[in-house]
Order: C-alpha cells, then structure tokens, then sequence
C-alpha cells in the first residue's frame, strides 16, 4: 500500500512572489486530497526534492520549466501554468513523459481586454504627454498633432480569440471601426462578432490606426511584429501589446520610435522584460506598464482557484481542463 501522500508545488518567483505563501484558496480548493505547499524558485535549476516528488506542478510566472527539469520529475501527474502563456514550459518534452501541461486561459479576459483599451485611449488622447505638460505648470499641448478622433480610426487586432474578441467588442463600443486578422478562425467569425476581417497582416498593419496584438507567442509569431512589419505601418498609427513581449522585436519597435517612424506604443510585456537600461526606458512615445494586464482582486482569485481545481482533477484521475498538449499525449498512444 502507498502510503506517501500527495503534494501539490506551487512555485513562484524568487525574484518577485506575487502568490500568497499561505496558499489559502488553493488548500480549500485540494482539501484533504494533497499537501499543499508553495516554493520560491527561478527556474527547474532550483527544484528540491520536495518538488521533484510533487503529484502537481502549479506554475507562477514566466519560470522556465525545461525538458531536462522535466525529465527529474518522479510521480507528476500535471504541470499547471498559472495564466494563459505557456511558452515557458515545454510541453513536447512533458508529453514525451506523459505529463499533461494546463493553463488557465479564461481568468483575466476582462482585464487584459481592458488593459489594452486603456493603453490605445491613452495614446490616442495622448494622455501621459499631456500630465507631464499639466504638472509642468503649463498648456501648451505640444502633442495636439497626434490626438485622435476615434470614430475616424480603425482598430486592428491581431489574434480574434477569447482576449481578442473582448478587446474588438469594446473597441467598438467607443466608436472604433474594428477589423481583425487571424489565419486559425473560420470564415463568418467575422459575421459573428461584427468586424472587419483582413485576410493578410499586410494588409491589417496597412490600414490599422490602432494595432493591438492578442496572439500567443509561438515559433510561428515570436517576432511577428519587426522592422519589415513596423515600415508597413502608417508613421501615425499605435501599437499595443498585451500578449507576449518577443511577439514585438524589442530593438525595432525602439528604433521606430526613436526615429519617428511610429507615432507611440502601449507596451505591457516587452521582449526580455523589464526593460534593461536608461536609455530604453527614456524611448519617446513608449508607455510601459509591469506586465500587469491581468491583474485584479478578481482575477488573480479566479486564476488560483481553477489552477487548484485542476490539480485535484490531476490527483483524482479525473479529466483535465485546459491541456495544451493534448495531441502531443494522444500521439503517444
């Protein structure tokens, strides 16, 4: 008889924990089904034993979790990604071990939806130019040249998926003509939600005021958007991205910047976050915020709690929410 009891690792970010070391919702969640403890690490390179002999993985962060790190684990059942990317994972190599990976693709659609509006309007109305200028004691509104009057623009969207959608039904809400471009949807989605279908990027980045990215980062879109991409794009139009940072290469989109030849981005992940020296950070026309799009009270609360929700499912032998690697496991068989 198997007397070990289950663990569930919950592994955060040394450099930065945001989760709770408590794991309160995850505990009420699991119940008595696991041992739930929370471990701070930066990468596989840091996993103890304790953890190299967990039943489930619940993943914080971006921490890369490496075929070889995978191939240490001894009774995992489930490796969980606490958010919807899942780049940092390799799910190849965890399917050859027969580990399923999840994500939680659903929590924080509201949020980053949001978030990605807030940086458009903030561009567009050139709003933190014109705190600056407000603080300085004056009115001279040196940015006028680039304030927009929205119902004139088009809103283009990169990625028509849960995010995308929600961005597309809001950026229409403001008055937005909203057009999108997604290779993977069927025709009519476009019916469906009542945009604007572009068949091409080309075409899109062409004719778009407002671009905000929505994709995932894969080998097919990590750095989607780069210099070729930014000279199509009109030397007046905005950028947003609330996706993946290496979906943008971070060097071009400065460049561009620096150079006139963009007129702003809204920027909540950059490629190797943070943003690593002055001269960076001092970009013209770059809005930065922490890679915070999801985040909210709410969110965060719906995220853990469908993490834990998985990792009982995991422990119980049950089916699984949300696995990535699905057809990678199934080939297997």
């Amino acid at each position: 008889m198997n007397l070990i009891r289950p663990r569930v690792a919950i592994i955060d970010w040394g450099k930065q924990p945001i989760g709770d070391p408590s794991a309160g919702i995850e505990c009420a969640v699991i119940g008595e089904a696991a041992e739930v403890r929370t471990y701070l690490c930066d990468g596989d390179s840091d996993f103890n034993e304790e953890i190299l002999d967990s039943s489930v993985l619940i993943i914080w962060h971006n921490i890369p979790i490496t075929r070889h790190g995978i191939a240490r684990l001894k009774r995992c059942k489930a490796i969980i990604r606490n958010g919807v990317g899942y780049d940092s994972v390799d799910a190849a190599a965890a399917a050859e071990c027969n580990i399923p990976v999840c994500n939680v693709p659903d929590y924080g659609t509201e949020e980053v939806a949001d978030h990605a509006i807030a940086l458009a309007m903030a561009l567009c109305r050139q709003l933190f130019p014109l705190d600056v200028e407000a603080k300085r004691l004056g009115w001279l509104i040196k940015v006028e040249s680039k304030m927009r009057r929205l119902r004139e623009l088009t809103f283009g969207i990169v990625g028509l998926g849960r995010i995308g959608t929600a961005a597309a039904l809001r950026a229409k809400a403001l008055g937005f003509k909203v057009g999108f471009y997604d290779p993977y949807l069927p025709n009519g989605a476009d019916k469906a939600v009542g945009v604007l279908r572009f068949r091409t990027l080309p075409e899109l980045l062409r004719q778009a005021d407002v671009v905000s990215l929505h994709c995932p980062l894969t080998s097919e879109t990590r750095h989607l958007i780069s210099e070729r991409e930014l000279a199509w794009m009109k030397p007046s139009a905005f950028i947003v991205n609330t996706a993946r940072g290496a979906i943008i290469e971070k060097t071009a989109i400065l460049s561009a910047l620096r150079e006139g030849r963009l007129a702003g981005a809204g920027l909540d992940v950059v490629e190797g976050e943070p943003l690593r020296s002055p001269e960076e950070a001092a970009t013209p026309n770059l809005i930065v915020t922490c890679h915070a799009a999801f985040c909210s009270v709410e969110s965060k609360k719906d995220m853990r709690a469908t993490s834990a929700r998985i990792a009982l499912a995991a422990l119980l032998g049950e089916p699984l929410e949300n696995v990535v690697n699905a057809k990678l496991l199934r080939a297997r068989k």
